[in-house]
């Protein structure tokens, strides 16, 4: 972890918008696509990787970019410069499991998450100091619940703004955690290049090198005016803005999600059928606890094994009318465990999770005949108030009394 903090005797104030502590993180996946599959594919591991599809670099590994291959790079290109090169053919349905991996870890941190790309997002973290910690806290252990859960690295930056939380993050990587605090911002902005700063491409960063600004410092000393008759006038009023941090643009939630979900990671230990059935439902507890919290009911039931090998598979049963009721879905859940059990038992399993998608608000879908509540229903009803009176230790099923397989991914409020 690098933390940047002035070191003037006498910190001074924080500069700009924002929080007035630095509680904005920006996690950004380390070369995302190439990542994955050197995770999944254990011998292109430490070696240089691109993903590439119709001639074009799509992804490189840290390794690869050491030699220059970039992104988008014909592959000819990539090969001369890097002989060693291999290429591997891009498989989006494991970045896009791996991206909701990933976000369903963000949901669990906080509430409040801006999904920027399908490897990048703002958390705000500021109101979670007497639940998780520090900010700094809260990131290092999201840091390492990527790694522990999904097997990938991840930078995180930490700053007042979200403008200079992604910078921070640029300047981590790889596989880094950099703060900067609040009193060290200017400090540690100005000597960066022009580059850093949003908007400023190949063709703007030419033409303020042509008149000897190189610096984001160089471009704080200009006035807006003179900034303009070099970029025009509405990307001088942001250079001139951001220049100085002054960045007032909160974390936004987006809309709704499409699915809820929750994982355990296992360890290398052999699991019994009825250990691995335990946590299964703990988890459907979890998620449907989650939906009917949301006021979210769903279709959909998809439960996600990650093996020994490190390779992964899904199984998925889509209901005729969706619910957030826990016994159908767990009933689910656990036939499409039985499907898979065959693989876990000669394969090994290393990572568990389900989740309820094709989700839909529980207020806008005409109700079945008949209108009354279920006794599943009602029961689930009970357990939520007893759960969010006491703590979510509070009940537990009958099958997990005595067991080991608690969770490892913190129990936090939905």
């Amino acid at each position: 972890m690098f933390v940047f903090a002035s070191t003037r005797a006498s910190p001074s104030s924080p500069v700009g918008g924002g929080p007035p502590t630095a509680s904005i993180l920006h996690a950004d996946l380390d070369s995302f696509y190439a990542s994955v599959e050197q995770r999944d594919d254990p011998t292109l591991r430490g070696r240089p990787v691109a993903v590439g599809g119709g001639g074009v670099v799509l992804a490189a590994s840290y390794e690869a970019k050491r030699y220059g291959v970039r992104t988008p790079m014909p592959g000819r290109e990539a090969k001369r410069l890097c002989p060693d090169l291999t290429f591997v053919e891009p498989r989006f349905d494991a970045y896009v499991t791996a991206s909701r991996q990933v976000f369903a870890i963000f949901d669990d941190v906080t509430p409040i998450v801006e999904g920027i790309s399908i490897d990048e997002a703002f958390l705000d973290v500021s109101g979670l100091l007497k639940l998780s910690g520090t900010p700094v806290r809260i990131a290092a252990q999201l840091r390492a619940d990527v790694l522990a859960d999904v097997g990938l690295p991840i930078t995180v930056g930490v700053a007042r703004t979200k403008f200079l939380a992604k910078v921070a993050s640029g300047v981590g990587k790889p596989d880094g955690l950099l703060v900067v605090e609040p009193d060290a911002e200017l400090e540690f902005l100005h000597p960066l290049p022009v580059q850093a700063l949003w908007g400023v491409g190949i063709v703007t960063a030419t033409k303020l090198e042509a008149r000897g600004i190189f610096t984001v410092g160089d471009v704080s000393k200009m006035g807006e005016h003179s900034l303009a008759a070099i970029t025009g006038t509405a990307s001088a009023r942001q250079l001139h803005a951001l220049s100085h941090n002054l960045d007032p643009r909160l974390v936004t939630v987006g809309k709704r999600r499409g699915s809820i979900g929750s994982q355990q990671a296992l360890g290398r230990r052999a699991r019994t059928r009825d250990e691995i059935e335990v946590i299964l439902r703990r988890l459907v507890d979890r998620v449907t606890r989650r939906m009917r919290s949301a006021h979210r009911i769903g279709r959909t039931i998809t439960v996600r094994f990650r093996f020994t090998d490190f390779r992964r598979a899904t199984r998925s049963h889509s209901m005729p009318h969706p619910t957030a009721a826990t016994a159908p879905i767990a009933a689910i859940a656990l036939g499409l465990l039985d499907v898979a059990w065959p693989m876990i038992e000669s394969d090994g399993l290393t990572l568990i999770g389900v989740s309820v998608g094709q989700l839909t608000d529980d207020d806008v879908v005409q109700s079945t005949l008949p209108f009354e509540r279920s006794e599943a229903a009602q029961i689930d009803a009970v357990v939520d108030e007893i759960r969010d009176r006491f703590g979510g230790a509070a009940l537990n099923r009958a099958a997990s009394v005595g067991s080991d397989v608690g969770f490892t991914v913190p129990m936090l409020p939905d």
